[in-house]
């Protein structure tokens, strides 16, 4: 967590906050704090800012339960502007939105949304969940259950129409996230070597 005490605030007494989610990076919203809703923030762990319009202090989702859990705070490198890496629940936007940003949808977060309800079913089971059923199995069912995706797509891709083959990608993509949560493996590492690719 960064020294408070040292961000710059400008001449009305504020400093700017970009807000973005933890997991999908997209950026949520821009909005300001004063002193007193950055302590607010560090204290209570959920993201506090000023309204400029209304003068006064206000703690995101308080009304409609879209509340923004603080992952990290951070300043730039003047440290007159703030950098809020949260877990959004609900949307960010009054809009109904998902980012305040036109162009940033929340699809761009399914993969990682569906991965952390995977790994959740693995450690809290839920009667008469799929997933649940699979871990319970075990590995092996898993692998079965991999392979038989991937036969699946390859005879979808040959045979098929597009919107069969992406019914058959979705169920291929759905099981190797089971896979991975069942190894450890997490998204972050499936990026790190995309990336390592990208030539």
């Amino acid at each position: 967590m960064i020294d408070i005490t040292s961000v710059k605030y400008n001449s009305d007494g504020l400093v700017p906050a970009i807000v973005q989610d933890a997991k999908s990076k997209d950026v949520l919203m821009l909005a300001y704090m004063n002193e007193a809703a950055l302590q607010e923030t560090v204290e209570s762990g959920f993201a506090t800012f000023f309204s400029r319009s209304r003068g006064e202090r206000w703690r995101k989702g308080e009304t409609s339960g879209n509340v923004q859990k603080v992952v990290q705070i951070s300043y730039d490198c003047d440290k007159d502007s703030i950098l809020l890496l949260i877990e959004q629940t609900g949307v960010a936007c009054h809009t109904g939105s998902w980012s305040c940003f036109e162009g940033v949808d929340k699809s761009s977060s399914i993969v990682n949304g569906l991965y952390d309800v995977i790994a959740n079913r693995k450690v809290n089971p839920k009667e008469g969940s799929y997933t649940t059923y699979l871990f319970e199995k075990g590995i092996d069912k898993i692998l079965k259950k991999v392979g038989e995706e991937s036969s699946e797509v390859i005879i979808a891709a040959k045979n098929t129409d597009d919107e069969e083959l992406v019914y058959e990608i979705s169920d291929l993509v759905y099981h190797t996230l089971v896979l991975m949560v069942e190894k450890g493996i997490t998204i972050d590492q499936i990026k790190e070597q995309l990336q390592k690719r990208e030539r």
